[in-house]
């Protein structure tokens, strides 16, 4: 398997990469830079996307989620990692934990979150993805196994991922009424990622780094900056992990 990765919030660069290049990927959905480099000691090219851009200038609701992974698929990836920074609405997954998720619910409003448009994209009609297991229960094992060799805190395996449109923060209100419906973790980005991936035969799976508590669940307020402060202090964690997941992933293929 050729693994990708996204990186979100706090992982911009492939550091895990050597003789990296970055090559512009035309789609039919927009131009995207992709960086292509070697994984050290594995004589392997793996594949990386910064999903807000240089500086961070991208906001969620209006990354082009289409033509990222459309040109992933074109570059031959099969399976894709993606980093998100979160806020946690569950006791069991303070700020500072990994977190696996294997569900989502969408509460996304203005997104182009499918190629099969009724005539464009795939060139296909209507066709209906299923979406039983929207996230890849192979890489959350690779990434397990990666965490307890590498000997790093063991993610947490299963959780329900709730995706809003941003880029503003959720209200309390909102927030009980996610937890209502059996949500853990709200955050941006792995809507329609997670579908469009699904929807090109290809694994994908959310890393996801709880930075804060969600709205209300404490009595400080949110702020971006603390988002971004909680991931670069956790990036050396996530990127070892990362390097690790991609070098199992290649074993396991040769195997």
């Amino acid at each position: 398997m050729t693994i990708a990765v996204i990186g979100g919030s706090g992982i911009y660069h492939p550091v895990w990469l050597s003789q990296v290049t970055t090559e512009t990927v035309t789609t039919p959905f927009g131009a995207v830079a992709v960086t292509r480099g070697w994984l050290s000691d594995e004589h392997s090219t793996s594949l990386f996307i910064n999903r807000h851009g240089v500086d961070h200038h991208i906001p969620p609701h209006r990354v082009n989620y289409r033509a990222n992974i459309w040109a992933l698929k074109e570059l031959g990836a099969d399976m894709i990692v993606a980093t998100a920074a979160v806020g946690s609405m569950n006791q069991a997954m303070a700020p500072g934990t990994l977190v696996l998720p294997d569900q989502f619910i969408d509460f996304t409003k203005n997104r182009e979150s499918t190629y099969f448009d009724g005539g464009g994209g795939l060139g296909q009609g209507v066709v209906h993805t299923d979406m039983t297991h929207p996230f890849s229960s192979a890489l959350r094992r690779v990434l397990v196994a990666a965490a307890e060799r590498i000997d790093i805190a063991r993610p947490i395996e299963g959780g329900t991922y709730v995706c809003t449109e941003g880029p503003r923060f959720e209200t309390p209100a909102e927030i009980r009424a996610y937890r209502l419906l059996g949500g853990d973790l709200v955050g941006m980005t792995a809507v329609p990622e997670v579908v469009l991936a699904g929807e090109l035969a290809m694994g994908y799976q959310t890393l996801a780094l709880v930075t804060n508590w969600a709205a209300g669940l404490t009595d400080a307020g949110l702020s971006h900056q603390e988002v971004l402060d909680l991931m670069a202090a956790n990036s050396q964690r996530t990127t070892r992990l990362l390097t690790a997941m991609l070098q199992a992933g290649l074993r396991e293929r040769r195997d």
